[in-house]
């Protein structure tokens, strides 16, 4: 589903700063992965170069089958609008557009009948908790809702791709968990297939893969607790009754 081939970014100024160097990385379909490591690790780097929002300086990225370098512009906005959700830390919602009318915003520019936009916005709203919160302002939100609005507008258009850049790092511990349970549970039902940046171990340790990054490489990438959770239950569910 996405594949990285000695994928390097390098930014230049008054000194030259690699973020990424040499990255090697095959995420499968329906992967749920966290990416972990310190500041300046080139965490969030590598989420935009998956995400089409910048582009590597050497290598090679393939999403879903297509390689992002080789596509015209036109074709790269398409392919963020129709296979691409993003989630920020903060949340990025239009201040002067409802809940509705954020979620709309990618509907409209596929070109979606009103009908139909109508229908899927309310449709996501309800999926994530928001349904009576439709024609609210962001500003009229909590900090969870407001993320809440958010997945719902990655999710607009049912990505295979969902990448998440500190999606809990704005909230309490309380609301964070909330969201992280609600991307999970958007996870298993969609089967999209999701990357989260995160400097929490809690977050990370809920994905079933987590790659841990240092000074712009991968040092380790290991099985997470969620799913050596899900081998154990899957093991005690075979077992013969006594």
């Amino acid at each position: 589903m996405i594949d990285l081939a000695k994928v390097s970014k390098t930014f230049s100024g008054k000194r030259q700063v690699t973020a990424l160097e040499d990255v090697d990385l095959a995420i499968a379909r329906g992967e749920m992965v966290a990416i972990i490591g310190p500041s300046g690790s080139g965490k969030s780097t590598l989420l935009n170069l998956i995400g089409g929002l910048d582009t590597p300086s050497s290598g090679q990225i393939e999403i879903d089958g297509s390689r992002l370098s080789g596509l015209p512009d036109d074709d790269l906005t398409r392919m963020r609008r129709d296979k691409i959700g993003f989630i920020f830390q903060f949340f990025n919602l239009l201040p002067t557009l409802t809940c509705f009318e954020n979620v709309a915003i990618p509907l409209h520019l596929r070109g979606w009948t009103k009908k139909k936009i109508d229908e899927r916005a309310k449709e996501l709203l309800s999926l994530v908790g928001l349904a009576s919160r439709v024609e609210h302002l962001p500003e009229e939100l909590s900090g969870g809702e407001r993320q809440r609005c958010a997945i719902a507008r990655a999710l607009s258009v049912y990505p295979p791709v969902l990448l998440a850049d500190e999606p809990t790092g704005n909230l309490d511990t309380h609301t964070g968990a909330d969201i992280l349970k609600l991307i999970r549970d958007l996870h298993q039902r969609l089967g999209s297939t999701v990357l989260i940046v995160t400097h929490d171990q809690h977050v990370a340790e809920s994905c079933e893969r987590v790659i841990a990054l240092c000074d712009g490489r991968i040092v380790e990438d290991r099985v997470g607790k969620a799913s050596l959770r899900l081998a154990q239950e899957r093991q005690v569910g075979d077992l013969p009754y006594a």
